[in-house]
């Protein structure tokens, strides 16, 4: 897969911040070496904001970094200003929707737990628009069509020659949960099957006889970049998401994942108990 603009950004800063503590120096002293300011050196290693290539290749000089680690973050900081497909639409997106997008764009795993609703990029249009009728109430019609356009051009990532591999642990209470009336509900059930015979998309139902289990407290996803440095963990809540990097986190969120798994249904079994459910409808 090809590496996006955040995750070129990302690795900018950790390369970064790493040069500066292999020369010895504080945020401060780099800075002044290159003329720029603690704060600004602080909001590159960071990841925040845009850089300019030419203070990245000052910085590297002035840590004394190889030729090749240096035209390497000069090219990441030169690649970081590409913008992606949903820049260019009429409606603008939501601020709470624009780093899961750019974020979504450049992953090449993503584990979702689903306690609510099926995983967006799982979801039928019918579904996705029952959804936001339902969480959005104060929404125009054309504001919920806008939200649904961009959930269904996300799972175009699917379609890519390199596709990430979505491995989704989904709560019985999503299967049995009527969203949108029974044909919405049946034909949601049959696209949730059809995506889990493809190659890149695996599903394991987690059932209410597993009992207490290790993410009662809500959906979360772990969006896995190129390097496990790169992951990050996205938690659904009211009106958005709450998005975290740092290593306990991360680690906590990978083990509750993997005690998800062991606890849920295999493939097979899975597979047979969406199958009942929607027989049952």
């Amino acid at each position: 897969m090809a590496v996006g603009p955040t995750t070129r950004r990302r690795q900018l800063g950790a390369d970064l911040r790493r040069l500066r503590e292999r020369k010895g120096l504080t945020l401060e002293d780099a800075g002044a070496l290159v003329g720029i300011s603690k704060a600004t050196l602080s909001r590159y290693e960071t990841k925040e904001g845009t850089v300019k290539w030419p203070a990245i290749d000052a910085l590297c000089r002035a840590y004394d970094a190889s030729d090749d680690e240096r035209l390497a973050l000069v090219e990441l900081a030169k690649g970081a200003k590409i913008q992606g497909w949903w820049r260019s639409l009429a409606d603008p997106i939501p601020e709470s929707m624009n780093l899961m997008l750019t974020l979504e764009d450049e992953v090449v795993r993503e584990d979702h737990y689903a306690c609510m609703y099926v995983p967006g990029l799982l979801q039928t249009r019918a579904y996705a628009e029952a959804v936001h009728r339902a969480s959005e109430m104060r929404c125009t019609e054309h504001e919920v069509t806008h939200m649904v356009d961009i959930r269904m051009k996300r799972q175009e990532l699917l379609q890519r020659e390199d596709p990430p591999h979505i491995w989704a642990v989904i709560d019985e209470a999503v299967i049995r949960r009527m969203v949108g009336g029974q044909d919405t509900m049946r034909e949601q059930l049959r696209a949730l099957q059809e995506r889990a015979r493809t190659a890149q998309v695996t599903v394991q139902i987690l059932p209410f006889e597993a009992g207490a289990h290790a993410a009662a407290v809500g959906s979360f996803v772990v969006l896995g970049g190129p390097t496990a440095a790169l992951d990050v963990v996205y938690v659904d809540i009211i009106g958005g998401g709450l998005f975290m990097e740092k290593p306990p986190e991360l680690a906590r969120y990978r083990l509750a994942f993997e005690y998800l798994r062991a606890q849920a249904l295999d493939i097979t079994a899975s597979a047979a108990f969406i199958e009942r459910v929607g027989k049952e409808l």
